[in-house]
């Protein structure tokens, strides 16, 4: 006889996101939700004033419904929707956002916004933001999980796609949906699910991020309002996850979910750039302060990192958004720059003749004993010498983790590129102290 059949992912997610409760979190992670969430904020206030963020609140705004809804670093408000598609793309348009390294998914972006934006119409507090926060990024996670690496390999941007289900699940909990709602919510988030990695290097995909924001939200009010789904619309046989890639590896959902948190694997950066290239970038600036010499004292650097480090970074810098994801101009910040900041990747630096001249000393290799994130580097002087740095774990990443007071620092330098310094204490404040605010509206109107 066979066995109880074994119940359906989304059917297992939706329990969880509906029964936890946040007493039960311990205090390490709910620390952690806030370092996450002052991270994407950050970020999104240091691009307030970048045509992508701007344009897009351009053609938004002429749609809004009811404007409640804080567009970060604007001064003006928008219906939820709206505002979550806007804010999204803002605190993930630098490359400068949280990271889960295993999936590459950015946890924070496609599930912050829809949340701030429910909570600044309905009320809720800074508690309920923080746990429905906690909730959608996990989900995302996990099913990331489950369908990696192929997923993201066979080309769909894994941010963009899981994110939907994470701002739904996200969505759910602080609309108080029940566990059944909330499967529904999965499985409508299912059918919105969208993202080209074909596309990263153009602003199509600002588009797949705002939407997988918005749709998030749509999905989890429909399952309020009673709209349904399949019951196995992730993992089924004409489902999500087969349709988009391989046969799912479910238990990489539902194991050890409420007690081993994915989210709590999260990284974030301290260079705007892929988390891949951060090894790098390490490496080098190690070398530079070894080698003591001037960038013409080198003849070649030779970058070795696993196959995703080269599929994407063994590429023509053309543009600032290829800088952020290239091996050759991180090389070349590491040598030439000794730094590696917001400047360091916009389009004055690509255009530098001295990066440019460095980028084409710059040769990557292949070496699949390297973990992901790591990278060797090894420079050749023109008298001969040779000098190598082996990078495993870099600056950032969950074995050497930024403490608050970088976080903090990096907060505060977004917010004086985007024109907010004088706000930036203030907003540092109520963000530590969000866990006990009866209402986050305090804290929007000093990010508006």
């Amino acid at each position: 006889m066979s066995g109880p059949a074994r119940p359906h992912a989304g059917e297992v997610l939706g329990r969880f996101v509906a029964e936890s409760r946040w007493e039960e979190i311990a205090p390490a992670l709910r620390h952690e939700a806030v370092r996450s969430l002052l991270n994407h904020l950050g970020c999104a206030l240091g691009v307030a004033q970048d045509p992508a963020v701007t344009t897009a609140l351009q053609v938004m705004a002429g749609f809004s419904g009811t404007p409640v809804a804080t567009v970060v670093g604007q001064g003006r408000k928008l219906d939820p929707m709206s505002a979550a598609f806007v804010n999204c793309i803002a605190g993930n348009l630098l490359d400068y956002d949280d990271t889960h390294l295993r999936t590459v998914i950015h946890p924070a972006a496609p599930v912050a916004p829809p949340l701030l934006a429910l909570a600044e119409q309905r009320g809720h507090s800074g508690a309920e933001v923080l746990h429905a926060f906690l909730l959608g990024m996990e989900v995302e996670c996990r099913i990331g999980n489950a369908v990696s690496p192929g997923h993201y390999d066979r080309g769909w941007h894994i941010t963009s796609t899981c994110g939907v289900f994470g701002a739904a699940a996200g969505c759910a909990k602080l609309l108080g949906l029940t566990a059944a709602q909330a499967w529904n919510a999965l499985g409508i988030a299912a059918s919105q699910s969208a993202g080209l990695v074909e596309n990263l290097p153009s602003a199509a995909k600002n588009v797949g991020m705002g939407n997988a924001a918005r749709h998030g939200l749509l999905a989890a009010l429909l399952a309020g309002q009673g709209y349904e789904a399949a019951p196995a619309a992730i993992e089924g046989p004409l489902g999500w996850a087969r349709a988009m890639g391989d046969a799912p590896q479910i238990e990489e959902i539902t194991t050890g979910l409420g007690g081993r948190w994915e989210i709590a694997r999260t990284t974030y950066k301290p260079y705007p750039a892929g988390i891949v290239f951060h090894a790098v970038i390490d490496a080098c600036l190690q070398l530079r302060a070894e080698l003591e010499v001037p960038p013409e004292a080198i003849a070649t650097v030779t970058v070795a990192g696993d196959a995703l480090l080269l599929a994407r970074g063994d590429r023509v810098v053309r543009t600032a958004r290829d800088a952020r994801v290239s091996i050759h101009h991180s090389a070349a910040l590491g040598f030439v720059r000794g730094k590696a900041g917001v400047a360091e990747f916009e389009m004055p630096a690509v255009l530098d003749p001295a990066l440019a001249a460095f980028r084409a000393r710059v040769v990557a290799e292949l070496d699949a004993s390297l973990p992901r994130g790591g990278a060797r580097v090894t420079v050749r002087l023109s008298d001969g010498r040779e000098r190598t740095a082996l990078v495993l774990h870099a600056r950032g990443s969950e074995a050497r983790p930024l403490s608050d007071a970088e976080l903090a620092e990096k907060f505060r330098d977004n917010a004086g590129l985007g024109g907010f310094a004088g706000r930036a204490g203030a907003a540092l404040d109520a963000l530590w102290a969000l866990e006990t605010a009866p209402d986050i509206r305090g804290l929007m109107a000093l990010l508006g």
